[in-house]
């Protein structure tokens, strides 16, 4: 009686959202999958994203959403139509954890915790026969093709029919996503972008001691951030003794980025009343203040205090507080120039990676067949508010789908 033909076998390398929905992608195929993570545990990243809110996608209409991708919006486009922000939400919904939307579009689990979402996905993929091997680092290849694993036990070498890399950026290394995959694809001839910080701090010229020593994390709610010339955008950022970060300067990160790459430094304004036009901020400050100081009169006319009239002190020039005109002025466009993003392991996510170029549809490496790759570690980016984890989620499927066709075009 002739050997029965063995199952095809799939090393899906990284533990994080792509990887493990590669995974259960290619599980419910048939196939035999196994994960492998460098820590000791999966999805450590995943779970630190969601200890201030498990923010898991957003809920804004689909046209505006996939143009948060910018210059990867038409790439990543089919990928988001196949498994958006509503089919996101519907698998969250298959494995018992409800969702709602906040107030600013947001999407959150019930429980605004990512520890509970994890623990089920976990167990489904367990039922489905996917196995987890973790402090498995991968190195490279072999010369024969094996796949190489750094393991306790010592390197071993792994045969897979496929393998998907979910590898990461290079933000928060102590998770796990170190960039240290980059060498080794750019080695065998996959084109690479190098990886850059994105959503990240600035660092700000000039923090005075008296900002840094008072100020340094204090919010800056409800103010509008511009580069110079652009479009204001409305939010919250936070003072830091190097300069600013938070949510409004990460919307903002690459324009920034490419402002400072391509004249070598960033100009900004910040407006620190944005709902007020500017002809009503200089009628209340030409109000008669008496014997009131400055300070006194910004809070009493304006509600200008705290960290805001610091900022504004900070940078406006002394004569400014005797005219309210020029004063006015600057509180609507107060200048900072931004010197450099901060370094790439402080960033949220990173850019730069594999390039869409050197893909084919289903996301497999034309230089390398049978090696897919999916998540963060494809040259995209997105701001904070769910795009992020909604891309990683969908390349990973569209990953794992890529493997299954492959697979079966491969049978004879």
């Amino acid at each position: 009686m002739p050997a029965q033909p063995q199952s095809p076998r799939v090393a899906v390398i990284g533990g994080g959202p792509a990887g493990l929905m590669a995974a259960e992608v290619i599980a419910a195929a048939g196939l035999a999958v196994d994960v492998y993570d460098a820590m000791p545990s999966v999805g450590r990243k995943f779970l630190l994203a969601g200890v201030g809110g498990m923010n898991i996608t957003h809920s804004e209409a689909f046209a505006p959403f996939v143009g948060r991708y910018r210059e990867r919006a038409e790439a990543l486009r089919p990928l988001l139509e196949a498994f958006g922000p509503d089919a996101l939400r519907d698998w969250i919904h298959g494995l018992g954890i409800e969702t709602f939307v906040g107030s600013s579009g947001r999407v959150f689990p019930r429980e605004m915790k990512a520890a509970p979402l994890l623990r089920a996905w976990l167990k489904r993929l367990r039922e489905a026969g996917v196995r987890i091997h973790t402090r498995q680092r991968w190195l490279g290849w072999r010369e024969d093709g094996a796949l190489r694993l750094a393991t306790p036990e010592g390197e071993q070498a792994l045969h897979a029919d496929a393998t998907v890399l979910a590898l990461g950026g290079a933000s928060w290394a102590r998770l796990g996503s170190d960039g240290a995959w980059l060498p080794l694809l750019a080695e065998r001839g996959v084109p690479v972008a190098p990886l850059r910080p994105a959503n990240c701090g600035f660092e700000v010229a000039g923090w005075s001691e008296h900002l840094r020593q008072r100020f340094a994390g204090a919010p800056l709610k409800g103010v509008g951030l511009a580069l110079a010339g652009g479009a204001s955008r409305k939010g919250e950022c936070v003072i830091t003794d190097w300069g600013l970060e938070g949510t409004t300067v990460y919307a903002l990160s690459a324009e920034i980025r490419e402002a400072i790459g391509r004249d070598g430094q960033a100009r900004l304004s910040i407006d620190l009343l944005p709902d007020r036009p500017l002809d009503k901020v200089v009628a209340a400050l030409a109000k008669p203040r008496g014997s009131q100081s400055m300070a006194k009169h910004l809070a009493r006319q304006l509600k200008l205090d705290g960290a805001k009239a610091a900022l504004l002190r900070e940078r406006a020039p002394a004569e400014a507080f005797a005219d309210p005109a020029a004063l006015a002025g600057l509180i609507k466009a107060l200048p900072l120039t931004v010197l450099r993003a901060r370094q790439l392991d402080e960033a949220i996510s990173t850019a730069g990676g594999v390039a869409f170029e050197a893909l084919d549809e289903g996301l497999m490496l034309q230089a390398l067949p049978g090696v897919f790759c999916a998540g963060e570690m494809l040259d995209w980016e997105a701001p904070t508010g769910g795009y992020l984890l909604t891309a990683c989620f969908a390349s990973g499927k569209a990953a794992g789908e890529g493997v299954v066709r492959w697979l079966e075009r491969l049978k004879p």
